[in-house]
Formats: structure tokens, C-alpha cells, sequence
């Protein structure tokens, strides 16, 4: 491949780069993962079944943010790069499939799935780019791939609890790539720069995708029983819930996020650290929806322990990762956010003699401080991003 075949891959600077439909199309499958990752922890809500749902959205998160940073430096628009996206998503499509048998007899097909779509994309990446200096370091990161690939591998024949062992090894060296500075993270030079509109908007679409599967779960579980009010109450409550973490999301840190990204002073540090904190609001939002099937099917019913972790602990979740976008843009953290943190953890206990209907109403009484606090507090004191770094 020339230099020039190379350039023309990459993203016109002079177009807005805004997501493309292969883009938006991409993220059709993550709508479905979110839900069966959710759904999964539904079914065991333990601490094994906390780490495992965990482990498995940490993987599909990083094929879905590789591939985001890969199409907001190259274009889209190049059939040969549509076809890579369309063929991680199908991979993508599978693995989710077979989350609820992962732990079982599909742990190979997760694993041979997720190795091939990440391996697959970097050498389209180092070879289509590879006049242009990319591939300096790529040996290094070669062996980083193999390592994780073995261990992806190995864990996919291994049984049930040495499987989660050797999984979440290779996803510690996974996302450890990434601060490592190896060669496909680390697109700098003129032209290879992901546009910060781009990437946020990208990241606010996934937030949307997950805050979109908390208003599925409550509709789906109430479709199959009869439309007794305290259900449809319940809907409500659980509605309300999505509609305040969305405010919490999107009000000035998230809508900001194209100029915090442009005053970094370390454009890639912030751009990984970005992908990291996201992860976290996402699994808070992926906690929160396996509660809201509970709260809709036993509205009124008694409480378990399993059950108010779940319901507290998704937007406590959820307000952590706030909290890190938070010091990432502003290099500040809201009191209101901290406040809201060790409320739900104080409160979570004394609910437990509560149902879950009236558990979720007393999340949602917190949240509600939170967001008032947020607009009460801004309006007085406007900021500008000033990341850190």
C-alpha cells in the first residue's frame, strides 16, 4: 500500500466530524449487548454474578471503544473501513448472544470472537497506516497481543472459576495497552487526531444506548404481567430514575465534554481516561437496569438484600463515574455528587425493610437533591472546563 492509498483512509480534516451511519449502525448491536448484559445480572445477583456481568462488559466495552477511536481517525466512508466495522459488529453481535452461556459451554466463542475482532482490527490499522510512522513499537505490541490473546484463549477451555481468573488477567493487560502508549492508541501526528466532537459525541451515544436499555427493562418486564397499578407505578418510579441520571449525565460536564477534551494539555491521557470513567457511569447504568425487572415484578413485595444492593448501588455506581468526569473537566468534584454517594450508601441499609418500589422512590428523593443541588450550584458559580491534564 502507498502513502498516498494510506492518506486517503484517514478522516478529511476539512469535513465535520460528526458519527456516520456505519457508526450509528455499529452501535445497533451494543443496544442488545447492554440488554443482555443487564438481563444476565438479573438472573444472579451475587458478587460472582456482579464480577462476571463486569468482566464481560469490560470486554465488549473495549472492542466498542477500539473500534470508536479506530473510525474517528480513519473514514467510515472507505468500504474497506465499513467492512472492518460491519464485521466487528458482527462478532460483536455473537459474543453478546452467548453472554448468558459464558460461564458455561460458550466461553470459547466469547473468547475466540473478542481476540479475533481486536486482533483483526489492529492489523488492518498497522497496514493501512504503515507509511505514515504508526507501526514504530508494533513488535511491543504484537507481544502484548499475544499474552492477552493466550489468556482469553486459555480461559475460554478452562473451567468456571479459573476461566474468570485468567479472563480478568487479560483485561487487566488489555486496557493497560492503552496507557502503555502502544502504537494503535497512540494516533498523533497531523491528520491521525480524533476530533473531540467527534469522540464525545460518541461517548454520550453510548451513554444514551445504556440509559435506553433502563427504560426497556422496567416496559418488557411489565408487557408480561397484567397492567395492575402499583406496577405501572412502578414504571413510573423506574422511569423517573433513567430521567434523573440522564439530567446528571448531560448537565454542563457532559455537554462539555467537546471543550474539555480541547483544553487538555495531554490529549491522549484525557482521551483514555475518558474511555476508563465511561465504563464506569455504564456499568452503574448496567446495575440499575437488572434492578428495574424487580422493582416492576415485586413491586410491593418483600425486600432482599441482593435486591436493595442493586437498586442503590447502580446510580451510587453511576454518581462514582459522575464524579471522575467530573475532576476530569473541571478538575473538581461537585459537593452535591459526594453528598449523593453517601446517602444512597447510608440509606441503602434501612430500606431493606421497605419493598422495592418504595426503595427506588427514596433513590429517586436523593437523586432528585443531587440534580436541584447541580442547578442551584451552577447558576451561582459557572466554570469553564480546566482539566488536569
Amino acid at each position: 500500500m502507498t502513502a498516498g492509498r494510506a492518506t486517503e483512509l484517514l478522516r478529511n480534516p476539512d469535513r465535520p466530524r460528526r458519527s456516520t451511519y456505519v457508526e450509528l449502525f455499529f452501535d445497533v448491536v451494543f443496544v442488545f449487548a447492554v440488554t443482555r448484559l443487564s438481563n444476565n445480572l438479573f438472573h444472579d445477583l451475587t458478587w460472582v454474578g456482579l464480577w462476571r456481568t463486569m468482566l464481560l462488559l469490560a470486554a465488549l466495552w473495549w472492542v466498542w471503544v477500539l473500534t470508536t477511536w479506530m473510525s474517528g481517525r480513519l473514514d467510515p466512508d472507505r468500504p474497506s473501513v465499513q467492512f472492518l466495522i460491519v464485521a466487528v459488529m458482527l462478532a460483536s453481535l455473537l459474543m453478546s448472544v452467548a453472554v448468558p452461556s459464558v460461564f458455561g459451554d460458550q466461553g470459547l466463542l466469547f473468547a475466540g470472537l473478542y481476540v479475533v475482532s481486536q486482533a483483526g482490527r489492529s492489523v488492518f490499522v498497522f497496514r493501512a497506516l504503515r507509511k505514515r510512522g504508526i507501526t514504530v513499537g508494533g513488535g511491543r505490541k504484537l507481544a502484548w497481543w499475544a499474552l492477552s490473546a493466550g489468556l482469553w484463549l486459555a480461559g475460554g477451555v478452562a473451567d468456571e472459576s479459573l476461566r474468570g481468573l485468567l479472563w480478568s488477567a487479560a483485561v487487566i493487560i488489555d486496557y493497560s495497552t492503552a496507557e502503555l502508549r502502544l502504537p494503535e492508541y497512540d494516533l498523533r501526528g497531523a491528520g491521525l487526531s480524533s476530533s473531540a466532537d467527534h469522540l464525545a459525541e460518541r461517548f454520550q451515544q453510548f451513554t444514551i444506548i445504556a440509559l435506553g436499555d433502563k427504560i426497556l427493562a422496567p416496559a418488557l418486564t411489565l408487557a408480561r404481567y397484567d397492567f395492575e397499578f402499583e406496577r405501572i407505578l412502578a414504571l413510573v418510579v423506574s422511569f423517573w430514575t433513567t430521567v434523573l441520571l440522564w439530567r446528571i449525565y448531560f448537565y454542563r460536564a457532559g455537554l462539555l465534554l467537546p471543550a474539555g477534551i480541547v483544553a487538555s494539555r495531554d490529549r491522549g491521557r484525557y482521551d483514555r481516561d475518558l474511555a476508563h470513567l465511561h465504563v464506569v457511569l455504564v456499568a452503574g447504568l448496567v446495575v440499575s437496569a437488572a434492578s428495574e425487572d424487580v422493582i416492576v415484578s415485586h413491586p410491593t413485595g418483600a425486600n432482599r438484600i441482593a435486591w436493595v444492593a442493586a437498586i442503590a448501588g447502580g446510580p451510587a455506581i453511576f454518581l462514582v463515574g459522575r464524579m471522575l468526569l467530573d475532576k476530569l473537566t473541571f478538575n473538581r468534584v461537585a459537593r452535591s455528587r459526594v453528598i449523593g454517594l453517601l446517602l444512597l450508601l447510608a440509606a441503602a441499609p434501612a430500606t431493606v425493610v421497605l419493598p422495592p418500589m418504595l426503595t427506588t422512590t427514596t433513590v429517586n428523593v436523593i437523586l432528585t437533591v443531587v440534580v436541584v443541588s447541580d442547578t442551584i450550584s451552577w447558576r451561582r458559580h459557572p466554570r469553564r472546563p480546566s482539566p488536569a491534564r
